[in-house]
């Protein structure tokens, strides 16, 4: 029996289905507000229909997939809660000033990004790692197993998503900024920090002044053009350079296995060695090679400063063999060696790709360890009834 409901503002998110499957199997009834499909609906038009069906049906609370800060506004307006899971690192509307709304419960997965805005709302603004998909996972794959792919790759190279490609830089400009970011991607394997210090206020103006479509955020609650230049421009197009030398060089020098990339990008910059698929769909075929694979790799985007990535949570709970670049926060909840494995550079992971290729059950069982600690420590379930506990104690 439903002894409470909540209102999910929907819009499509990839991550929408595991969190109202979460709600659900904690005995809440979800009911949805479907708005968010409508891109031609107007912003008040879904603040008054979403008003209406607050009054009809008195949820304990609104909960969306990243941060509205209409929505925020809105519950604020009506003295209802509202929950945002941000899945996505960095997102631009956590530094609206909605964000100090007082009914907010605002839950984000990078330990930096949530300091840096924790302090405009600290009672409504908590920092909340990702969770695992374990229970559909286990409905889909059961026990099944068979080697596949020695080592894949699930994911974007980010070449369609790369606004720095359309700048209008001369050469010299490019060279320049291509040279940071290629600097920083061989000295770390994460973050952002060499560039952030190495960008100085004039190449944030040119490359904000080389752009047609600089988003401008004139209230934001911190120096936004900078923030904007670093992770749309900067770090979109290291991802872009940083995962096509990674591929390229794994699929080049690495003999005798292949490397299996499954994108929906473009890929004529990619070696004739990487053996190319198209898109995975998330939910019925990326949990089958995430099972199937020997080495799944994660390259976290470098906006993804210390927190980690959906694909981390969504490999182990697969009970695939993980080797991902070394996020801060990783010792907070694993332990390399043991439950997955990581790199700090280059030479470690070609190393460490070598070793385990070589070692089938060492890899094995670490597979077993990931997949176990996350069912039973970091499930998404178990991240829902944290965020509840924020409402009703």
């Amino acid at each position: 029996m439903h002894f409470m409901n909540i209102i999910f503002y929907r819009y499509n998110s990839i991550c929408e289905p595991d969190y109202i499957d979460a709600f659900s199997r904690l005995g809440i009834d979800v009911r949805e507000d479907m708005d968010g499909f409508d891109q031609k609906m107007s912003v008040s038009e879904k603040m008054t229909r979403l008003g209406n069906m607050i009054s009809d049906n008195r949820p304990l609370f609104i909960f969306s997939i990243n941060f509205f800060p209409f929505l925020s506004i809105l519950c604020e307006r009506l003295g209802v809660f509202y929950l945002a899971e941000s899945v996505d690192c960095p997102v631009y509307q956590i530094y609206h000033p909605s964000i100090r709304n007082k009914m907010n419960r605002v839950f984000l997965f990078d330990r930096q990004q949530y300091l840096s805005v924790k302090n405009e709302n600290p009672g409504g603004v908590f920092y909340l790692p990702l969770g695992a998909p374990c229970e559909r996972v286990a409905v889909l794959l059961g026990d099944s197993y068979e080697d596949k792919y020695d080592i894949s790759f699930v994911g974007s190279l980010y070449n369609e998503k790369d606004p720095f490609l359309d700048l209008k830089l001369d050469e010299k400009s490019r060279k320049h900024y291509e040279d940071i970011i290629r600097e920083q991607f061989n000295k770390t394997a994460s973050g952002l920090e060499k560039i952030a210090s190495d960008l100085k206020s004039e190449d944030i103006n040119v490359i904000r002044d080389a752009s047609d479509s600089f988003i401008k955020y004139e209230d934001g609650v911190i120096d936004m053009d900078s923030y904007v230049v670093i992770n749309d421009y900067i770090a979109s197009h290291m991802a872009f350079l940083e995962r096509i030398d990674i591929l390229n060089d794994l699929a080049d020098t690495i003999k005798g296995f292949s490397v299996h990339l499954f994108t929906g990008s473009t890929t004529k910059e990619l070696s004739k060695n990487v053996r190319v698929h198209g898109v995975a769909k998330s939910y019925t075929e990326m949990p089958v090679i995430f099972r199937n694979s020997k080495i799944n790799l994660n390259m976290t985007m470098r906006g993804i400063q210390t927190g980690l990535p959906q694909r981390i949570w969504d490999v182990l709970a697969c009970r695939g063999f993980l080797l991902t670049n070394d996020q801060s926060e990783i010792t907070d909840y694993f332990i390399p060696g043991v439950h997955l494995e990581t790199y700090s550079s280059r030479c470690e992971m070609k190393e460490k790709i070598t070793y385990y290729l070589e070692h089938d059950e060492e890899r094995i069982k670490i597979a077993k360890s990931g997949y176990e600690e996350v069912c039973s420590k970091h499930t998404i379930t178990l991240r829902v009834m944290e965020m509840i506990r924020t409402v009703v104690g």
